[in-house]
């Protein structure tokens, strides 16, 4: 019997379609002109990043590189045995005061890459046996990732290319991406516009991340793999369980079981750690961390993970871990 969950070993890239090619041209010179005018993301900054200007991300024309290796850190489906290929981009359109890689997110670190670098960046994490190509990160240099994309897939790329974002992405981003992704993977974090608000400086963030994860699984359906065990096309929703904010955690997997699919596949992360503004980084006058975060200066309980486990199961979805 056919399993939909499945695709055959031989399957292809969506890129790769002949059809999907035939956009390429169009894709590049709308990625470019976005660069005009920034609105790549949904901060509209409108500055001219190709001419280097700076907005809310700090990052001008080219994309800045973190990092780029094989990764062995995240889900088995995406790691398998040799690793999911990971480019980590510098900036990125939200400050989360609890982020735990504000190294990277806040600040104008890594090498700046050309379209031509970064594509040969995609080619030696596939030449490394990478599954696929992790963009993590990318929502604030979408076009730049377009345009390497393009120069990538004429140069011999074959392996999925997975779109590791914050969700906090702009439709016009999302559509421009159509085909050119086979695996959307967003962290959906907030359902309330106040803790959005306060805690990643974006109180309209639970309405985008809606919209364009609602996008997202339009393009690309549920999340499917070949026989042994890889992912390669679909959504994969990560949350992460924050103390205090269970019932935003129930919330979105209500949302996502009754709006996308009861068989959306979810990792309902546990890793939340203080860290950033929240952590020891940012120490009062009195030598505590700042305390307008108190609240969130601790790990989430083992109550709090099991009742996400439990408002998971209740809405139905059943493809988490």
């Amino acid at each position: 019997m056919n399993d939909e969950r499945f695709i055959t070993a031989d399957a292809l890239p969506s890129y790769l379609n002949p059809a999907v090619r035939a956009t390429l041209p169009a894709r590049l010179q709308a990625a470019r002109a976005e660069l005009q005018a920034c609105r790549a993301c949904p901060r509209e900054c409108a500055v001219h990043r190709a001419a280097d200007r700076l907005g809310y991300c700090r990052i001008g024309r080219h994309a800045r590189v973190s990092s780029a290796a094989p990764h062995f850190g995240e889900e088995q489906c995406l790691r398998g045995l040799g690793g999911s290929g990971t480019i980590f981009f510098s900036g990125c359109n939200l400050h989360c005061v609890f982020c735990q890689n504000w190294d990277i997110s806040q600040q104008q670190g890594g090498r700046a890459m050309s379209p031509h670098e970064l594509a040969d960046t995609m080619l030696a994490l596939q030449a490394a046996g990478c599954h696929n190509v992790n963009l993590v990160t990318p929502e604030h240099v979408v076009p730049q990732v377009v345009e390497a994309l393009v120069v990538a897939i004429e140069s011999g790329l074959r392996v999925p290319v997975v779109y590791n974002t914050s969700a906090y992405d702009a439709l016009g981003s999302i559509a421009l991406l159509d085909g050119l992704v086979d695996i959307y993977m967003p962290d959906f974090k907030f359902w309330s516009s106040a803790s959005a608000g306060r805690l990643c400086h974006a109180p309209d963030y639970p309405e985008h991340a809606r919209a364009a994860i609602h996008e997202m699984h339009r393009q690309v359906g549920d999340l499917r793999f070949t026989q042994d065990g890889i992912a390669c096309r679909g959504l994969l929703v990560r949350h992460l369980v924050m103390p205090g904010l269970v019932s935003e955690s129930a919330a979105i997997f209500a949302w996502l079981a009754t709006q996308l699919s009861l068989d959306t596949y979810v990792n309902i992360m546990a890793q939340y750690r203080p860290e950033n503004e929240v952590g020891l980084r940012h120490i009062g006058s009195d030598g505590t961390p700042a305390a307008q975060f108190a609240d969130i200066n601790r790990r989430p309980t083992a109550a709090e993970l099991t009742s996400a486990y439990e408002a998971a199961r209740s809405a139905g979805l059943w493809r988490f871990d």
